[in-house]
């Protein structure tokens, strides 16, 4: 627990520097040095919590007279502080040199860095707390310091508009939550978790209570529809602040719904299990398809993260549907597979979103139209955002293949259930989860081939140079913390078997029992993955190709320039684009999405597209313009008759009267 004390101490040491940085420079670096070693000392708190499979314990005076703030560090709190702390540790390396254009305009460094540490800090209180009253101050803190994160840059009106969706809907989470929390502490008489523990509520209760927390948890992690307010928030914050959003604070959520469900609310319900599968499945669908349309480099990865949060929550949904049905060894693979995915989200998810803002930083260009031939003038950040495109499209043998491999697993397990009806549901979900897939490949494909390959669309992009050593080093040890957990996956395994050990009662011992070599998940003759032969397969592969063009085996293509039929020279614009790699996929699922087509004649012939998100016509602006009706006819009260308004004041002073007595 003292390791935990430091990470969060660091963290909120970072804020009281970062409130010079303005005056005295040097104190920015110091600020990122702090935040780096809180990082480092989260990993190190949260690596020693999943090695022992013990729980710590801590009171400290603060909160309430009558409730004081209560702490655990358990297996499943550790794992996610090692997940903040790492993901924190590489923004802490890559920020100094990233934020040091923020000095010289109208922003304050001192703002950045200040709410960038309470952020870390909220995040890092959110997992350890061990009751309500905790919990919902560190998530408040959290929700609050990332509202002025997203909304550092103000000037632009679009960023202010995200900053304020981003509130409005983190605080209906945030309600949501609360009450969640107190159908447990109405019956269990206590804020403390551990009383929660003890309640044993009427199925109709338990549901109520459910819910509630799904809708909380599920609106901060983005899940569809709720997660309106993800793809303008993310774009609007600096770079390396998206990273901890996406990386970590969709985690944070992740954590809250596995602690609410799995840990505190009791024995599961099937039912739950087939609304989370449901809701997971439409989320990971509609956000590739969404992140296969945008142009904006930081939105493309946004709605890629709706995806991948989607499918963490088809493995929770899996998790819960066969623990309801009395399968509770399925149960824990399905959980095993939600977190190794979040692990693994976290990483790649960071280094990609790193990835942007080393391209953004050196061209002040995200728009994947104005990029291409970045390989050339960025091969090292180039390097890193294929890793990570290969890791998000879950090839292998990176980390994003065996998550949602194991997944896979867990789906397949079906046969076992006694519902016919379930049966044929998980075939279905499982099914939609390996187009999504397969059009998560698509998207990378095209993010990669049309940012990074070719020839350079703009001057921006001409101009892009490489950036400096501390981005560098942060990407790369992403990229090969990713290549890491793909090829030793069993070692991650036996790290992650104490949280289903201690919320289910079953772990995964079986999974590894072979060693370092093979990971087994239900048993050998059922299915069996090999991370280290197949990065041998595939290293032989490529070193036999090398060899063979090496020696001649294969012809030397001599390049020349193309015949063009006696037209015009072929130039950038004549590529091929984002848009066109994406049409196929548009006509064919375009009933999902909102896609306007515009044909400009008047100074020449502009094509423009725009793809927007189907739910947010279909409930976001209904509701906008409900509450925007209701605004005006409660102006009219505004008389400006003083008369009027005591007539109103008496009427609702009698009414209360009358209510109370």
């Amino acid at each position: 627990m003292t390791l935990a004390y430091g990470a969060v101490l660091l963290s909120l040491a970072s804020v009281l520097a970062a409130l010079f940085a303005d005056r005295y420079p040097t104190a920015a670096r110091v600020a990122f040095t702090l935040l780096g070693l809180g990082g480092l000392a989260a990993v190190a708190a949260g690596g020693a919590a999943l090695l022992g499979h013990e729980v710590e314990r801590a009171t400290l005076p603060l909160g309430l007279p009558w409730q004081p703030w209560q702490l655990r560090l358990d297996p499943l709190t550790g794992l996610f502080l090692a997940i903040i702390g790492a993901v924190v540790a590489a923004v802490a390396v890559y920020g100094p040199a990233y934020a040091r254009e923020f000095r010289h305009g109208r922003s304050s460094f001192a703002v950045l860095g200040g709410f960038t540490g309470l952020f870390v800090a909220g995040m890092q209180l959110v997992v350890l707390a061990d009751e309500a009253f905790t919990f919902m101050v560190a998530w408040e803190l959290m929700s609050l310091s990332s509202y002025f994160l997203v909304a550092y840059q103000h000037e632009q009106a679009a960023n202010r508009r995200a900053a304020f969706l981003y509130l409005l809907m983190a605080h209906i989470g945030g309600l949501s939550i609360l009450l969640a929390f107190a159908v447990l502490a109405a019956h269990g008489g206590s804020f403390s978790f551990e009383a929660m523990r003890q309640v044993a509520l009427t199925p109709n209760w338990a549901t109520v209570a459910f819910a509630l927390a799904f809708l909380g948890f599920g609106m901060k992690a983005g899940l569809v529809p709720l997660h309106a307010w993800l793809p303008e928030a993310h774009p609007a914050a600096p770079s390396h602040i998206s990273a901890l959003m996406s990386g970590v604070m969709l985690k944070v959520a992740v954590y809250g719904f596995v602690r609410f469900s799995f840990d505190l609310l009791g024995e599961p319900q099937w039912g739950w299990g087939v609304a989370v599968l449901a809701v997971g499945g439409a989320s990971a669908m509609l956000g590739v398809l969404l992140a296969l349309m945008q142009s904006d480099l930081k939105r493309l990865l946004a709605y890629s993260s709706v995806e991948n949060v989607g499918i963490i929550f088809v493995a929770l949904g899996l998790a819960l549907l066969f623990l309801g049905s009395g399968a509770t060894r399925l149960g824990a693979l399905g959980l095993m597979a939600a977190l190794y995915h979040a692990v693994n989200h976290a990483l790649f998810k960071s280094l990609l979103f790193l990835g942007a803002g080393a391209v953004l930083h050196t061209s002040h260009e995200r728009n994947l139209e104005n990029l291409g031939g970045l390989l050339r003038r960025m091969p090292w950040t180039g390097l890193f955002f294929l890793l990570g495109c290969v890791s998000i499209s879950s090839l292998p043998p990176f980390n994003g293949f065996v998550s949602e491999w194991l997944t896979f697993q867990t789906a397949l397990q079906a046969w076992t259930l006694q519902s016919g009806v379930l049966r044929i549901m998980v075939p279905v979900g499982a099914a939609t989860l390996a187009l999504t897939g397969a059009l998560g490949a698509a998207c990378f494909v095209r993010a990669y081939g049309v940012g990074f390959l070719g020839q350079a669309r703009s001057r921006q992009a001409r101009h892009a140079r490489e950036v400096s050593l501390g981005m560098r080093l942060a990407q790369g040890a992403l990229a090969v913390a990713c290549l890491v957990l793909g090829v030793l996956p069993t070692g991650m395994v036996e790290l992650l078997n104490g949280i289903p050990q201690g919320l289910l009662g079953q772990g995964l011992t079986e999974a590894t029992v072979h060693g370092w070599l093979w990971l087994t998940p239900i048993e050998a003759r059922t299915a069996s993955y090999s991370g280290p032969l197949v990065l041998v397969g595939l290293s032989a592969a490529w070193l036999l190709g090398a060899w063979v063009l090496r020696r001649g085996g294969v012809r030397r293509v001599q390049p020349c320039e193309p015949w063009d039929c006696g037209y015009a020279r072929p130039d950038p614009r004549m590529q091929y684009t984002g848009a066109a790699f994406s049409q196929p996929l548009r006509r064919v699922f375009g009933m999902a999405l909102s896609v306007a087509q515009v044909v400009d004649r008047r100074d020449g012939l502009r094509y423009r597209l725009q793809v927007g998100d189907r739910v947010w016509g279909l409930l976001y602006e209904p509701v906008g313009r409900m509450v925007k009706g209701a605004a005006r006819r409660v102006a009219r009260l505004q008389s400006g008759n003083i008369r009027i308004y005591l007539g109103w004041s008496l009427g609702t002073l009698l009414v209360l009267l009358w209510l109370i007595s």
